[in-house]
């Protein structure tokens, strides 16, 4: 398998705070979703933010091979991966934490931690009621729970996460030095936020999300989770919090909560559910593992909108 390309690498600048790292993105074209590799660059240590699968809902097959390129860049740069974190639980594509975490830890050695903020939990209840899913499943399928302001350490790198609730009670932010990934808490200009019409979203605690992370200083970098370039507009991982302050058109400076929140419901009520929700979410409450039958193998539960009484 030949490494995957970066679509950019960003280098701190040499002013930056010695926990800002290096940054390669990747952008996983079927579900338009950002995957960020932070890189502590003395140590080479590293850790994976919000990696994807490749999966067809027309075949049903899943498929590694993004996984696989980005398991080959780690190699072909001699990086040691020492996390995985996940914003949230996605709701548009199937994370490949687990599959990642089985490749990078050979038999008896501790596995790399997926870790993710307390607010799963509510999540993992929500549509673990929904699917069926058993609650010893929901409980092994995280290594790590952080709570608000919890370290993490990337080699030398120092993070901290932050709690960004708002699209979904689990959304969090792991700030390291100048830059920040922010799931899908803030969106890029021009696209602006996500929704908020998730089981424990909330349109209030999203703007208090976005205007904590616009309260930043303006030269700090903000990662997105998603870009939707319009047609004829070249593709970005990222904005500064100078840019969304000035472009983005739900958060920029000057818009008021109740704006924000009147905004945000109207638009939610004509928004169709993500075309991978049911798919992603039965994976995704399960950090990356696959929902399997009594014989073992992997499948799926769809709910389905028949007529009454058929």
């Amino acid at each position: 398998m030949a490494p995957l390309v970066p679509f950019r690498t960003h280098t701190p600048a040499p002013t930056a705070p010695p926990s800002t790292p290096l940054v390669h993105t990747f952008y996983h074209d079927p579900t338009a979703t950002w995957t960020y590799v932070l890189v502590c660059p003395r140590t080479r240590a590293c850790a994976i933010v919000d990696s994807a699968l490749d999966y067809d809902p027309s075949t049903q097959r899943i498929s590694t091979e993004s996984a696989d390129g980005l398991l080959a860049f780690f190699e072909h740069e001699q990086y040691t991966v020492v996390r995985i974190l996940e914003t949230h639980a996605h709701a548009d594509h199937l994370t490949a934490a687990r599959y990642l975490q089985m490749r990078l830890s050979p038999d008896g050695a501790p596995p790399v931690p997926i870790g993710i903020h307390r607010g799963i939990r509510t999540t993992q209840a929500h549509f673990g009621a929904l699917y069926d899913v058993p609650d010893a499943e929901l409980e092994r399928a995280f290594d790590e729970l952080y709570d608000e302001g919890d370290k993490l350490e990337v080699g030398e790198l120092k993070g901290e996460v932050w709690h960004l609730p708002g699209h979904t009670q689990c959304s969090a932010g792991f700030v390291f030095g100048e830059s920040v990934f922010t799931g899908d808490s803030v969106l890029l200009p021009p696209t602006g936020t996500a929704r908020a019409d998730f089981p424990s979203g909330s349109a209030s605690a999203l703007y208090a999300s976005a205007s904590r992370l616009l309260s930043l200083p303006p030269h700090y970098r903000l990662f997105s989770g998603h870009s939707y370039p319009q047609s004829g507009a070249s593709n970005v991982c990222s904005a500064t919090v100078a840019q969304q302050r000035e472009l983005n058109p739900h958060v920029k400076s000057g818009t008021g909560e109740d704006d924000f929140v009147r905004m945000r419901s109207e638009r939610d009520k004509g928004l169709a559910e993500p075309r991978l929700l049911h798919q992603s979410l039965q994976v995704n409450i399960r950090g990356g593992r696959l929902p399997r039958g009594s014989n073992g193998e992997a499948y799926l539960r769809l709910p389905l909108r028949a007529p009454n009484g058929l």
